[in-house]
C-alpha cells in the first residue's frame, strides 16, 4: 500500500488551490483523487466559460453559514484575494468588470485550469483520476475500491451536491459522517427560479434589466439590479441568482421593477401625454418595454388605467414555487457543519482531518464569491498541514 503525505479527495477548485498551496514545500508527497476524467472541470465552466475566480468585495455579508466567524478568519485571515490568487496562478493578469467580478484578462476559465495543471505537474504532484474514493478509516487508509492507500493528513475537497455532471451528486458527504460529522440542510444556491407562469406565459428567452426584490412575509429581504431572463417554468439571469440563495430556502416573492432608472412619475406623465397624443392602450407601452413585457402588464392589469399600469410596471411580482433543483444550481446551501470544524478547517472530531470548499456549510453569492472560498480555504488548509509537517 503506497503512502502518502497528504490525499487530496477531489480534483475541483478547492482541492486545486490546496495542492498548488501545499506543493510549495517540496519535501511533501502529495495525492490527489478525482472521479472525473479530469481535474478542474467545474472550474473550466465557471463563469459562462469566462472564469469569474472572484469579486473586488470581499465581505462577509456576502456569505452564509452555520459559523461566519471561522469563514471570516479564512477571507480575511492576512492573505488579499489578489495574494490568494497569486498563490494559486503566479505571475498571472486579472480585470475587474463594472460590478466588481474578478476575470482572468484572456476571459478563458479553461486557461485557469491548465495553468494549475502545469504548476502541480512540474512540482510532481500525483493525480489518480476516474476513482471514487469509497471509505476513508482513522490512521488513514483510503479505500478506492481495487487500490487503497495511506496518508498522514486527508482533505476532503470534494464539493457538494451541485451540479452532478461534475461528480457532485452529495455521496461524498458519507466520508465525513462515517467520522461523527454532521450534515446541515442542504439547499439548491445561485440556481434558476420555478415561479407562478400566469402572466408571463409567452415571455420565453426574453431579457431585462431590471431591479429585482426578494420578498418573504412582506419584507425585502434582499435586492438587486441586473438581468432576468424569463423561461417556461419562471425566471433566470444574474439578478435571479443573486437572490435564489435566500428564496431557495424559504420561498417568497419577487418583485420586479422594469424600468429601475425611470422614477413612476416619469413613466406616467410619458404615458399620459401619449393618451392626449392619440395613442390606444394597446400600444401604449410600445418602445417603453420590450413588446413581450408589455403585453404581459397590459394583461395583468386587465384594465385602461395609467396608474395600475405604472404600479405593475413597477412593481410585477411573480410567487417563487421552487427552483430547477441541485443539477441546475452553482454551489450548495449546507453542508459540513461547520461547529464540529476548527479555525484551521480542521476536524474536531478527527485530528488529521480537513475540509476545504464546498463540502462544508458556507456558501456566497453570485459574483465569484464561492471560488474565492474555495481558493482562500484551499490555501489556509494547506499553510497549516504546511506548518505541522515541518514540525
Amino acid at each position: 500500500m503506497k503512502r502518502f503525505n497528504v490525499i487530496i479527495v477531489g480534483g475541483g477548485a478547492a482541492g486545486l488551490a490546496c495542492a498548488v498551496a501545499l506543493s510549495e514545500n517540496t519535501d511533501i508527497d502529495i495525492l490527489i483523487i478525482e472521479a472525473s476524467e479530469r481535474v478542474g472541470k467545474k472550474l473550466s465552466a465557471t463563469g459562462n466559460g469566462q472564469g469569474n475566480v472572484g469579486n473586488c468585495d470581499t465581505s462577509l455579508s456576502h456569505y452564509r453559514s452555520g459559523n461566519l466567524p471561522v469563514v471570516d478568519k479564512i477571507i480575511s485571515r492576512g492573505l488579499s484575494p489578489e495574494s490568494v490568487r497569486r498563490r494559486i496562478f503566479g505571475s498571472m493578469l486579472f480585470k475587474c468588470d463594472n460590478i466588481g467580478r474578478v476575470y482572468p484578462q484572456s476571459l478563458q476559465a479553461s486557461s485557469l485550469t491548465d495553468i494549475l495543471l502545469r504548476r502541480l505537474n512540474s512540482r510532481g504532484v500525483q493525480m489518480l483520476l476516474s476513482t471514487t474514493v469509497l471509505d476513508i478509516r482513522e490512521g488513514f487508509i483510503v479505500d478506492c475500491g481495487d487500490i487503497s492507500f495511506s496518508a498522514d493528513f486527508v482533505v476532503l475537497a470534494t464539493g457538494g451536491k451541485a451540479q452532478r455532471q461534475f461528480k457532485t451528486d452529495g455521496s461524498a458527504y458519507k466520508l465525513a459522517q462515517n467520522f461523527g460529522h454532521k450534515l446541515t440542510p442542504t439547499r439548491p444556491a445561485i440556481v434558476q427560479l420555478k415561479t407562478d407562469t400566469q402572466y408571463t406565459k409567452g415571455l420565453k428567452g426574453i431579457r431585462a434589466n431590471c431591479f429585482v426584490k426578494a420578498i418573504i412575509g412582506g419584507k425585502c429581504i434582499k435586492s438587486v439590479q441586473g438581468d432576468v431572463i424569463f423561461t417556461d417554468y419562471g425566471v433566470s439571469g444574474n439578478a435571479i441568482f443573486y437572490l435564489s440563495s435566500e428564496l431557495s430556502a424559504r420561498g417568497g416573492t419577487l418583485s420586479i421593477d422594469f424600468l429601475p432608472d425611470v422614477s413612476a412619475a416619469a413613466v406616467a406623465e410619458v404615458l399620459n401625454s401619449r393618451l392626449s397624443e392619440g395613442t390606444s392602450f394597446c400600444d401604449i407601452l410600445g418602445g417603453i418595454l420590450h413588446n413581450g413585457i408589455a403585453r404581459a402588464v397590459l394583461k395583468r392589469v386587465g384594465a385602461e388605467d395609467v396608474d395600475s399600469i405604472v404600479k405593475t410596471v413597477k412593481n410585477f411580482t411573480l410567487e417563487v414555487t421552487g427552483t430547477l433543483g441541485f443539477d441546475y444550481a452553482q454551489v450548495t446551501q449546507g453542508g459540513i457543519d461547520m461547529r464540529d470544524i476548527a479555525e484551521n478547517l480542521e476536524s474536531k472530531l478527527c485530528k488529521g482531518l480537513y475540509f476545504t470548499g464546498e463540502i462544508l456549510d458556507v456558501d456566497g453569492d453570485c459574483g465569484g464569491y464561492n471560488l474565492h472560498w474555495a481558493f482562500a480555504s484551499g490555501v489556509a488548509v494547506a499553510d497549516d498541514i504546511n506548518s505541522k509537517f515541518k514540525k
